[in-house]
């Protein structure tokens, strides 16, 4: 055995090693059970592209069309700039509104759901399944029943974002506030404090780079979903891109898309720098 290796085995008495002196850097085991994780891959990616009954002969054929689609898209045009912007304007206003709406209400709900917070397991436990439901149910199924309810519109885009995003929000927020030390908050009820006192002197506090940290993800999600939803009837900068790109103006709607790409990429820097400097 090497003298490096007996010096390892000193420092750390749980590295194994080989009968010719040299360290083992995995656990006996780890091998099979990563084989088994690759051979269940392979098995379920080979089953589902049986099922899904793909033309790659046909997907190769059309595979230049995707250069010639992009180039199109490059020729951005300003026809019709300002029904382009208004959608955008709009998209930004149902991302914002969605945002704002399940940020708050999520706070509320992820406060009901955490289990520092609220002593009764059985409710947290509700509360949590709950969540898990709404969030199972993807957005543009949350917009479609908002579109019937209520109809076209940004309406419905914004009900439907908050309806997911609020599921969201409350399971982010409460692991957020769980990880508050029990300590701080039995330390608090001690001097006579009550719930809300110590949410909002103590747990809020604690949690807040981390809310910060959760709504400029979900605001990147909500504002990419908008756009998305868009083209279901549900208003903004979607609708224009879909609408565009059935009549052939593809400058048009490369030009919308283009738009989309810099805000999205504006808003991950803003959240950034604000959380690097202010929390």
């Amino acid at each position: 055995m090497s003298e490096i290796a007996i010096i390892a085995q000193t420092i750390m008495p749980q590295i194994h090693i080989c009968k010719k002196g040299k360290i083992r850097t995995y656990k006996e085991g780890q091998n099979r059970a990563i084989n088994i994780f690759l051979i269940g891959t392979i098995v379920i990616s080979t089953f589902s592209l049986m099922m899904l009954d793909i033309d790659w002969m046909k997907i190769l054929s059309r595979t230049p069309n995707i250069g010639i689609t992009f180039y199109k898209l490059s020729q951005l045009s300003f026809k019709n700039f300002d029904y382009t912007i208004i959608s955008f304007l709009q998209t930004i206003s149902i991302t914002i509104l969605a945002t704002i709406y399940s940020v708050v209400i999520g706070i509320v709900l992820g406060a009901l759901a955490s289990e520092n917070i609220v002593k009764n397991r059985f409710v947290t436990i509700t509360m949590k399944s709950f969540f898990t439901f709404l969030r199972a149910v993807p957005t543009p199924v949350w917009v479609l029943l908002a579109l019937v309810c209520i109809g076209l519109g940004p309406s419905a885009g914004i009900i439907g974002l908050s309806v997911h995003a609020i599921a969201f929000f409350a399971k982010a927020f409460s692991q957020s506030f769980e990880c508050v030390p029990s300590e701080v908050i039995e330390a608090l009820e001690v001097t006579g404090a009550n719930k809300l006192q110590i949410f909002a002197a103590a747990i809020l506090p604690a949690a807040a780079s981390q809310i910060v940290a959760w709504t400029g993800l979900r605001f990147e999600i909500n504002f990419s979903e908008s756009a998305i939803l868009g083209m279901v009837g549900a208003g903004g900068i979607g609708f224009a891109i879909t609408t565009n790109i059935q009549g052939y103006n593809y400058g048009v709607a490369g030009l919308a898309i283009l738009m989309v790409f810099i805000f999205a990429y504006l808003i991950e820097l803003l959240f950034t720098t604000i959380k690097k400097k202010y929390i």
